[in-house]
């Protein structure tokens, strides 16, 4: 992650420096009228603008500090990026501004840290300069740059960026009665699974919590005092590092101590630590040891792994990097590894490749002429000895045996470089039989096999005063010996140096130029490049040189005039970064700026400062003091320069916007608004900042949909469901009636897609096949520069600048350029239009944004190097030399995706009818059985927002399925053949179609969007033949499809791989199953018929039984009835009264005839009945 500070207002550019204010005392000048002059010239052309007489010009910056939550507002200083994952969940706090419209079901958590922003003018007070600044509306705008890692197999591969607003927080650590008092800018601290590198402000694993809560090392004890001794006189030793993945560096060469500095912020500020190893020595008959040291020689930082090497033993540390590993990795302790190998030396290799990042130890003693090569993979290490057969040093006799003239006595490799594009190792071997001399040895990984590229001339050449001479061999030499020392390799123009006490270049490892401006009679320690067309070079005696890679010349900057110059300025300024003794530590570049880090010796206090080298500066003044020339005129003196820059004003014109070459991805996040009068956030408006952040990286990590959005951003789905009351919201908070004091516009988080190029070239580009990229140079000649020459026919002439444009590709096989010039004849100016393009042919494919290819292109003005500078508000700019590396290969951000929309519309058109399912899924199109299906898909391109159909081609595969979602099972690849192979004889394929185009071996059809669709077949052995029905409905199934262009789509070098769901319904059923279905149906069929006529035919019957057995039924009842009442007037009867038992006597008579009547009724209607 890249860390930077942007202003919202122009006429607050604090954060850069304009120029120093000067002040009026200085140091006595020398009494030469020359030099008098010169430093008149010099003021002149330093303030192009007047800035020199004005004194208000002030130097200022911005500071940048980490801070936990639990710290914010505190000033308790710094604190160190330890804690790696979120905090907790927020979601109480959403819970309050209901008026925002944002989803509440979400989990919202909070990062662990803050960071507190402050800037700062020499001579005044911050804490007022902060208070103005928020008072008149300064707002700093912090971009965040999360860098991809190293192991792409865990992580996806993209250049994401965030953009933030820095909030206005009143400090805590005074009590305050005015409303603004002490005050900061807070911004959240995002985390990002994958990514550890901010270069400001770095995740350290290598920290630990102790039981009182506090922070300690884990790879030793922290000392707090800077001792003298321990850097003064000591020489300068190189940092080395994976470029642009250590978020830790580390530095060593502190004598007779096992002290190294460690830093995670590029050593704004360092840690001295002492290493807890048992610092043991070895020595044994194969690897004798002189002496003993504590002095830790070589140390590298990869991305979670450190390595130091202490006598002929090396350790390596894994730090804890959660965010990295899917487990903890860390060592606890260091790790000795090579136990039984005596290491002389440990080579870096600065660029990570194929997941891994690799590190190199050349051996003595029993393995002299072998290479351990280290391989580090998710905080694992492990070496393997290299040459596998035998040693380089027997490959050599083996391969100059038929030429050897005497017996090789000593045979030991000096240097070792790796090339990861054809996974090679280059080494430097010295030789010594009959004479010594060294060899530039290649060694292939993959096929074992060893050559001799190119071996080193005895001598020094005799240059004769030129620049660069190059050696074919037939040149003169010094009487002064070659002496190698090492060797660096730059894979982006494909650029080889060997240095010792000379300097020799090769593009191609077999022709060498020798840069005859680098003396003889120094010695090359070390070598540092920028990988962007510097490279700085240290020499034994602590001499700092510069190069611009494609030019020749190398330029001495310290010590030499131009450095006194300057420094003689730094004096009149009272810089604190400079003193009369001081010791350079080290020399390293920085986004592509060279920088010291040097021991100051002062009277009070010493210190350790990392500080800017002024390259540019120093080759002015190093200009000025060489072209002069001093002419009489009259009785005087006159005082003039020659400029040898060919040109007066250059710049770009026609850059393109840079995302879709860059391919950059970028966010804004505004914070909540306050509705608070002063405008001033609290705690809990900065956790919802927290919370907010943390859940659009999370809707950033999920969206990877296999289906085609119509918005293809990613935070639509936060707010779509409450968009319609965007106006309400808004309305509420502008009037202050919003409820929990803040207001969310969830509309302003969103991704941005139109950024505009900056009138500079970008820091590099990708180029998918066939893409090119064109932009145009503007050049004004100096002076009358033209002349006018024949035409091609002879008979027009034709003017020709005598300004020219030279173009050096790295790679001419794989990229081409062309260059289209038009002359201004009245404008004494040139255009240049320049395209560079990708052949077509230099890359295989691959995964979107793995296994690049690197190369690069460079355009330079000719004549132009070290002559020609711009004057910005940063300081003088080189120009003339324009390098911008180049990433061949599948950019990242690319995805392919079922274009659901058109493949629905397109299937209804062909198909003249579209049958849905009962039951839709909005997220899983549904499709008929019975009708052809045609496929399209879309390339989108989550950086940029365009989407395109794909035109290429692709074999698609059923890889898996069930006929519901849960019973889907992937399947085997032999059942993957069966099903979807037109080869395959087993009646098992699922799916047909007409296209005749397979793949080279003919076991997959080859499709694309103008096939002719695909026809489902389900045979008897494939698994969605006699699909059980789930329902009443016709039997579904649901395919899972995999759809991939590798090795057969010429259009792109993506490797696009998709696997999407297909549901399909409507499918038929396997004739047995019809047939059982069938029978079953008749027999039930039949079996109904045969019961309603035979309930038709019986039912009279039926009804007469019924009444019969109904009367006698009741006839029967009735008998009974009759008997019992006549039986108990008898035997009841009274003798003593008449008149009971006349009563008595009537009434068994009107029963009985009632009874009779009743009979007689049920006799006549059995007879109607009969």
């Amino acid at each position: 992650m890249r860390l930077t500070v942007l202003n919202s207002f122009s006429r607050f550019e604090l954060n850069v420096v304009t120029c120093p204010k000067m002040s009026a005392a200085g140091p006595v000048w020398p009494r030469l009228q020359v030099l008098r002059a010169l430093w008149a010239l010099l003021a002149v052309l330093l303030a192009p603008w007047r800035l020199w007489a004005i004194e208000d010009i002030q130097k200022c910056s911005w500071q940048v500090a980490l801070n936990k939550f639990q710290t914010i507002g505190k000033n308790l200083g710094r604190d160190r990026f330890f804690y790696q994952e979120p905090l907790g969940t927020v979601d109480s706090l959403f819970s309050q501004p209901v008026d925002s419209r944002f989803d509440l079901n979400k989990e919202y958590l909070i990062f662990p840290y803050f960071l507190k922003i402050n800037y700062s003018c020499e001579g005044e007070s911050s804490e007022a300069l902060v208070r103005k600044g928020y008072l008149t509306g300064l707002k700093p705008m912090v971009l965040v740059t999360f860098q991809s890692p190293v192991n792409f197999h865990h992580w996806k591969i993209e250049q994401l960026q965030i953009q933030m607003e820095g909030v206005p927080f009143r400090s805590k650590a005074e009590p305050c009665n005015a409303e603004v008092c002490v005050m900061s800018w807070y911004t959240p601290m995002p985390i990002k699974n994958g990514s550890v590198v901010m270069f400001q402000v770095n995740i350290n694993g290598f920290l630990q919590r102790t039981r009182d809560d506090t922070l300690q090392f884990t790879v030793g004890n922290e000392l707090y005092e800077l001792i003298p001794r321990y850097f003064v006189n000591a020489p300068s030793r190189p940092l080395w590092y994976t470029e642009e993945q250590a978020p830790v560096l580390i530095l060593g060469g502190i004598p007779e101590k096992k002290l190294i500095l460690l830093t995670d912020t590029s050593f704004k500020d360092f840690f001295l630590v002492e290493l807890s190893i048992d610092s043991c020595w070895v020595s044994s008959f194969h690897c004798s040891q002189a002496s003993f040291t504590a002095t830790i020689y070589d140390a590298i930082a990869t991305e979670s792994t450190l390595f130091i090497r202490q006598n002929q033993l090396v350790y390596y540390f894994t730090g804890t990097y959660i965010t990295l590993h899917e487990g903890n990795h860390s060592s606890g302790s260091w790790v000795r590894v090579l136990a039984n190998e005596c290491i002389k030396k440990l080579c870096p290799v600065h660029f990570h490749s194929n997941g891994s990042e690799y590190i190199m130890a050349l051996t003595t003693g029993k393995h002299e002429g072998y290479v351990h090569f280290g391989t580090i993979t998710d905080g694992r290490v492990s070496f393997e000895l290299l040459p596998r057969r035998w040693s380089v040093c027997e490959g050599i006799q083996d391969i100059q045996l038929p030429v050897a003239s005497a017996e090789v006595v000593i045979c030991s490799i000096t240097w070792a470089t790796f090339i990861a594009d054809n996974y090679s190792l280059l080494l430097l071997v010295e030789i010594e039989d009959s004479k010594k001399y060294f060899q530039v040895v290649s060694y292939d990984l993959v096929s074992d096999y060893l050559a001799i590229l190119y071996t080193i001339p005895e001598f020094i050449p005799d240059a004769r005063g030129l620049e660069f001479l190059t050696i074919l061999g037939t040149e003169s030499y010094t009487n002064h010996p070659m002496v190698p020392t090492g060797m660096s390799y730059n894979p982006y123009n494909n650029l080889l140096f060997i240095w010792g006490n000379f300097l020799l270049s090769s593009y191609n490892t077999e022709n060498y130029i020798y840069l005859a401006g680098f003396p003889k009679e120094q010695s090359i320690k070390y070598l540092v490049n920028s990988f962007h067309g510097d490279v700085a070079i240290v020499t034994e005696t602590e001499e700092i040189w510069y190069l611009v890679e494609g030019s020749y010349q190398v330029h001495k900057l310290f010590p030499s005039k131009g450095w006194e110059v300057y420094i003689s300025l730094q004096v009149m300024h009272q810089s604190s970064l400079h003193a009369p003794n001081e010791t350079m530590v080290t020399l390293f570049y920085e986004d592509s700026k060279l920088y010291q880090l040097v021991y100051l010796m002062k009277y009070k206090k010493s210190q350790l400062v990392k500080r800017l080298v002024p390259v540019e500066q120093l080759l002015i003044y190093e200009k000025l003091n060489n072209d002069y020339l001093l002419e009489r005129q009259g009785g005087h003196l006159t005082l003039s320069f020659t400029n040898f820059c060919p040109f007066t004003v250059m710049r770009l014109r026609d850059l393109p916007n840079p995302q879709i070459y860059t391919r950059q991805e970028l966010y804004r996040a505004p914070p909540p608004h306050v509705l608070d009068p002063s405008g001033l956030h609290n705690e809990d408006s900065l956790a919802v900042y927290q919370g907010l952040l943390y859940y659009l990286l999370w809707l950033h990590s999920q969206y990877d949909e296999p289906y085609a959005d119509s918005v293809r951003d990613s935070t639509w789905r936060w707010w779509k469901n409450k968009k319609q009351d965007q106006d309400y919201y808004f309305y509420l908070a502008s009037n202050g009636r919003g409820t929990g004091n803040m207001h969310i516009d969830m509309a302003s988080y969103e991704k941005i897609y139109d950024l505009k190029a900056k009138y500079e070239l970008p820091k590099r580009i990708f180029l998918d096949k066939g893409t090119s990229y064109s932009f145009s140079i503007f050049l004004t000649a100096r002076g009358h520069s033209y002349q006018a020459e024949p035409g091609r026919e002879g008979t027009t002439y034709q003017l020709r600048s005598q300004v020219d444009l030279g173009v050096v590709l790295a790679d001419p096989n794989c990229i081409k350029v062309v260059v289209k010039e038009k002359v201004f004849v009245n404008y004494n100016s040139l255009l240049f239009w320049v395209t560079l393009s990708d052949k077509r042919f230099c890359f295989d494919q691959g995964i979107s944004g793995h296994h690049l290819m690197k190369t690069s292109i460079l355009v330079k003005v000719v004549g132009s190097t070290g002559h020609c500078f711009q004057d910005t508000h940063q300081g003088p700019r080189m120009q003339g030399n324009l390098m911008v590396p180049v990433l061949i290969g599948c950019p990242p951000g690319k995805r392919l995706a079922f274009d659901t929309t058109y493949t629905l519309e397109y299937n209804r058109l062909k198909n003249k009818q579209y049958f849905d399912c009962v039951h839709v899924d909005p997220e899983i199109p549904c499709f008929f059985f019975r009708d052809i299906f045609y496929p399209f898909f879309l390339i989108q391109d989550l950086v940029t927002g365009d989407s395109s159909s794909f035109q290429g081609s692709y074999v698609l595969k059923v890889v898996g399925g069930g006929p519901t979602l849960d019973t889907i099972r992937e399947y085997s690849e032999e059942e993957i053949y069966r099903f979807n192979s037109p080869l395959d004889k087993t009646d098992s394929l699922i799916w047909t179609t007409k296209n005749t185009t397979t793949t080279k071996d003919s076991v997959f059809n080859i499709m694309s969007h103008q096939s002719l669709g695909i026809e489902w077949l389900c045979l008897e052995n494939s698994p969605c033949h006699d699909t059980v029905p789930q329902s009443f409905f016709a039997p579904e199934f649901f395919f899972k499809v995999l759809v991939s262009n590798r090795g057969v789509d010429k259009s792109t070098y993506c490797d696009y791989q998709l696997i999407f769901l297909l549901h399909i319904h409507g499918l038929p059923l396997s004739a047995k199953r019809a047939l059982f279905i069938l029978r079953v149906s008749v027999t039930v069929s039949v079996s109904v018929v045969i019961l309603y006529i035979s309930c038709c035919l019986l039912l009279p019957l039926t009804v007469k039984a019924c009444n019969i057995l109904r009367w006698k039924i009741n006839n029967i009842i009735t008998s009974e009835s009759y008997y019992t009442h006549t039986s108990p007037s008898k035997v009841f009867s009274s003798p003593s009264g008449t008149k009971s038992g006349s009563n008595l006597s009537v009434s068994s008579h009107g029963i009985s005839m009632v009874a009779k009547e009743k009979a007689a009724a049920s006799e006549e209607a059995l007879k109607k009945l009969t």
